[in-house]
C-alpha cells in the first residue's frame, strides 16, 4: 500500500446531513475528540466506509437470499424422501459444514489478518464465495445429490473463516477513532437492512419460480459486485505484524481476550445465547409444518429478526451514547431468551413474526456493545487475532447452534428444541452476571476505552505500520 496515501478520506463537510441535530443531541466527549454536536451519520461521511457499506449491503442481501434458498431446498428434498425428522437434521448439517473450517483454522486466520492486507483478504474471499454460490446454482439446477450442496457450503465456510477476522478488523481502517462506534452501529444497520430485504426477496423468487435455483445465480453475480466495491476501497495504513510466527504469537489473541474481562464476558454471553437460541435454523420446519405458510411466508419469517435489529440500530444511532451499557446488555440477552420461548410456543403466524422482530431488536443491542468493545479495547496489530477469536465464539455458535437445534429437533421435535434453547439463554445471562461483575458495572462504551484494556499484551506485538 502506498505510504503517501492519506489514512482515510476526510468527511465531506459540504454534504448536508439528512437530519440536522438539535441542541438536545450534543455528543458526549470521546477519547481524543472535542465536544461537538452528535452526528448520527458521521461514519457515512467517509468515502471508504460508504463504498464498504454499499458493497456489504449487496453481498449481504444476496447471502441472505441464498440462506433461505439453501434451507428451503435441502429441507424440501430431504423431507420428501426421508421424512420430517431427517429434514430438520439436514438443516442442522448446513450449520455444521460451515462451522468446521472456522474452528479448524481459528489460529491461522487471525494470524493472516494481522500479517496480510485485510483488504486483499476480504476481496479474495468475496470471489471464493461467488464460486461457492456458482456451485450451489449448478447443484440445484441439476438436482445433484445433497452432498454436493454441502460441499459448496464447506467451500464457503473456508472463505468466511478468513474473511470474518479480516472484515471485522478492517472497519477500524475506514474511519477515524472518534467515528468507530458510529461505524459499528451503521455496520449493524446495513447488515440488518440487507438481512431484512434478502430473505423476503429470496422467498418471493422461490415462490414465483417454484425453484431455488434462480436465487443462487443472482447471489453469484451479487457477490462479484460486492468484490468490485471492496476493490475501490483504500483504507488507512494497517499495522502489519512482522515478528516470527511462534506459539506465543499464535496464542496472543486468546491471551489478550482472556486477560480482558469485558471482551471475554461479552463474547461468551453472545456465544451461549446464539448457540442455544437457534430458532432461525428451524424456520423451514416451522413455516411448513407448524405455521402452515409457503415460501413467501418463510421469507418474511427469516426477515423478521432483521426488521427488529434495524429498528433498534437506527434508534441507537440517534440516541446519546448508551449509559449502563453492561446492564442493558444483560437485560437484552435475557429478553432474547424470553422472545425465543414465545416463538417456540406460538402457533399464530403474526405472533411468531412479532417474537422474531423482538429477537432481532434485542440481539442488536448485544451486537453493538460487543463489537464496539472488541474494536476500542484491542490494539490494531492484534485486531486480526482477536477478531478471529470473536469469529470462533460468535460465528461458530451460529452454525453449531444450528446443528444443535436440528439435532435436538430430530429427537424431540422443533418446539422442544426452540423452547429449551430460550430457557438456557436466560440461565446463561444469570451465570455471566455472577461470574463477571465488571459487565454489570460497565457504564458507557467510551468509559471502557478511557480505562484501557487492562492487559499487559499491548506492547508485546512486533509490528510495523505500512
Amino acid at each position: 500500500m502506498d505510504s503517501q496515501q492519506p489514512a482515510y478520506e476526510p468527511p465531506e463537510l459540504e454534504r448536508p446531513a439528512t437530519a440536522a441535530p438539535t441542541e438536545d443531541n450534543l455528543e458526549h466527549e470521546v477519547p481524543g475528540a472535542v465536544q461537538s454536536r452528535r452526528d448520527p451519520y458521521l461514519a457515512l461521511r467517509f468515502r471508504d466506509y460508504r463504498l464498504y457499506a454499499i458493497g456489504g449491503v449487496v453481498g449481504t442481501i444476496s447471502g441472505q437470499m441464498q440462506s433461505v434458498a439453501v434451507s428451503y431446498e435441502i429441507y424440501e428434498r430431504v423431507r420428501a424422501t426421508e421424512g420430517v425428522a431427517q429434514g430438520v437434521f439436514a438443516l442442522g448439517i448446513v450449520g455444521l459444514v460451515q462451522a468446521i473450517p472456522v474452528i479448524a483454522l481459528m489460529l491461522l486466520t487471525g494470524q493472516v489478518a494481522d500479517r496480510v492486507s485485510r483488504r486483499t483478504i476480504v476481496l479474495c474471499c468475496a470471489v471464493v464465495l461467488a464460486l461457492s454460490s456458482l456451485g450451489l446454482a449448478l447443484a440445484s439446477a441439476r438436482q445433484a445429490p445433497i452432498i454436493w450442496m454441502y460441499g459448496a457450503l464447506l467451500l464457503a465456510g473456508f472463505a468466511r473463516a478468513f474473511e470474518g477476522p479480516a472484515r471485522q478488523a478492517f472497519i477500524s481502517q475506514l474511519v477515524p477513532d472518534e467515528a468507530l462506534a458510529n461505524a459499528v452501529t451503521w455496520n449493524s444497520s446495513r447488515f440488518q437492512l440487507a438481512s431484512m430485504v434478502g430473505p423476503a426477496m429470496g422467498g418471493f423468487i422461490i415462490a414465483a419460480f417454484g425453484s431455488a435455483t434462480p436465487v443462487f445465480w443472482i447471489d453469484t453475480v451479487a457477490l462479484l459486485v460486492n468484490a468490485g466495491f471492496v476493490a475501490m476501497v483504500r483504507g488507512r495504513p494497517q499495522t502489519i505484524v512482522r515478528e516470527a510466527v511462534t506459539l506465543e504469537t499464535v496464542l496472543a489473541g486468546w491471551r489478550f481476550v482472556r486477560q480482558t474481562p469485558l471482551i471475554l464476558a461479552t463474547i461468551t454471553l453472545d456465544m451461549c445465547a446464539v448457540f442455544l437460541g437457534g430458532a432461525t435454523t428451524l424456520l423451514p420446519a416451522y413455516a411448513r409444518d407448524i405455521l402452515h405458510v409457503d415460501a413467501t411466508g418463510l421469507g418474511w419469517l427469516r426477515a423478521a429478526p432483521a426488521v427488529g435489529a434495524l429498528m433498534m440500530a437506527g434508534t441507537i444511532a440517534y440516541l446519546p451514547p448508551m449509559r449502563r451499557a453492561g446492564r442493558n446488555l444483560l437485560w437484552a440477552v435475557a429478553g432474547f431468551g424470553v422472545a425465543t420461548i414465545v416463538f417456540g410456543l406460538s402457533r399464530n403466524f403474526w405472533l411468531s413474526l412479532a417474537a422474531l422482530v423482538s429477537i432481532g431488536a434485542l440481539d442488536n443491542i448485544s451486537v453493538v456493545v460487543r463489537h464496539t468493545l472488541v474494536q476500542v479495547l484491542t490494539p490494531d496489530a492484534m485486531r486480526g487475532r482477536v477478531s478471529a477469536i470473536n469469529s470462533v465464539f460468535i460465528g461458530t455458535s451460529n452454525e453449531l447452534g444450528g446443528f444443535e437445534s436440528g439435532y435436538v429437533a430430530s429427537l424431540f421435535g422443533p418446539i422442544v428444541s426452540v423452547v429449551s434453547g430460550g430457557i438456557g439463554t436466560i440461565v446463561t445471562v444469570a451465570a455471566i452476571a455472577w461470574i463477571w461483575p465488571s459487565v454489570r458495572e460497565l457504564d458507557t462504551l467510551e468509559s471502557a476505552a478511557a480505562h484501557g484494556n487492562g492487559s499487559d499484551l499491548r506492547d508485546e506485538v512486533g509490528a510495523q505500520v505500512v
